[in-house]
């Protein structure tokens, strides 16, 4: 299998090639409904994840909304 390497939140992490970003949201265990998504320093809306191929070398920056008082 093929991987490819990309950037989390600054972290170094291997995924397979052809991974999406939501595959990679799913592995993370990321609250779909709570999270913001860059990619490569573009904000990319909730719509694409599902079809946006990551690639070797994305950087990824994951926001997590949180309520509080």
């Amino acid at each position: 299998m093929t991987t490819i390497t990309v950037l989390v939140n600054d972290k170094a992490m291997q995924l397979a090639a052809q991974s999406s970003l939501q595959q990679l949201l799913e592995q993370l265990a990321m609250p779909l409904d709570a999270t913001a998504v860059a990619l490569n320093q573009a904000i990319l809306g909730r719509e694409f994840w599902a079809e946006q191929r990551l690639n070797d070398g994305d950087e990824i920056a994951l926001f997590q909304a949180i309520a509080g008082g």
